[in-house]
């Protein structure tokens, strides 16, 4: 027991090497039945057989394979409801209004996953066509799992996962079914990209977002990662822009550079927009100085 607990020390270390996740004693059951597949593969039975392979010849491919079978890709459209039906209410009118005279905007899904959000955001935008004609909407999807990415590019869907948090007429408005799957109307996929990437990667010139959605991905980090993680949201977020986390996420205690948006948890402005928008004054801009 002490040496599968070991074991399980090394992978949980690289897990948070390599992504800055943590794996917690409470998460540890997760690497048995997340690596039962690459178990099977290598002809082994248990975490220590792996760890002893992850010093083997092929250490650094099979170490980018356990660390992409333990990254949790759960997701699924209009993922809490609630905060998408914000986003429709508020965030985007406040948008269309401040952004009126460039007619553009750009989003940022920070952990996109296999892209079920950004065809959700995209979605609202096909739904509402005399509200954004002439606009151009950029939705940049990001996820550190090269293989979600893969999935996201793809955007082949099975029946379990098209009808979960798409209602009937929704489905088949936006989604034709295939021999391979369900698949999104092309100008559904239009505005989006994607691209591998890590929220805690500093850009050298980061993109600047008018809304950024980065839902349930802080919930793994430490608090000195999610400091960093914070400071890189903060840097690539304009002045007056939208901060999405996941339902179950606050900045409350936890973070200087943002502050609750509406009584609904989950949006968040920039540090300072709200007080200096009643005064009629740009929000200082001091929160860009990013943090180690």
């Amino acid at each position: 027991m002490e040496v599968t607990r070991a074991s399980h020390r090394i992978i949980a270390e690289l897990l948070m090497r390599r992504t800055g996740q943590q794996l917690t004693s409470g998460r540890e059951w997760r690497i048995e039945s997340a690596l039962a597949g690459l178990f099977r593969e290598y002809g082994i039975a248990n975490a220590d057989q792996l760890v002893c392979l992850l010093d083997g010849p092929d250490a650094d491919g099979l170490a980018r394979r356990v660390v992409e079978a333990l990254l949790n890709n759960e997701t699924y459209f209009f993922r809490d409801r609630q905060l998408f039906q914000q986003l429709t209410e508020t965030v985007l009118p406040d948008l269309a209004r401040s952004r009126a005279a460039t007619r553009r905007l750009s989003i940022w899904s920070a952990g996109c996953s296999t892209g079920q959000e950004a065809l959700s955001l995209a979605m609202i935008f096909a739904e509402r066509p005399q509200a954004w004609r002439g606009w151009t909407i950029d939705i940049l999807g990001t996820d550190i799992s090269a293989q979600a990415i893969s999935a996201a590019r793809r955007a082949r869907y099975s029946q379990f996962e098209i009808q979960r948090g798409l209602g009937v007429v929704q489905m088949l408005k936006h989604f034709r079914e295939t021999a391979h799957g369900w698949e999104p109307d092309p100008a559904l996929l239009a505005p989006i990209r994607y691209r591998v990437g890590n929220i805690l990667d500093e850009q050298a010139r980061p993109e600047r977002f008018d809304l950024v959605l980065c839902r349930n991905v802080l919930l793994y980090f430490d608090h000195a990662t999610r400091d960093t993680a914070f400071a890189r949201l903060a840097s690539s977020l304009r002045g007056d822009g939208w901060l999405m986390l996941g339902s179950g996420e606050s900045v409350g205690g936890r973070s200087d550079l943002f502050e609750s948006a509406t009584e609904v948890q989950g949006l968040y402005r920039r540090a300072g927009h709200l007080a200096a928008e009643q005064q009629g004054k740009p929000a200082f801009n001091a929160s860009l100085v990013q943090r180690g």
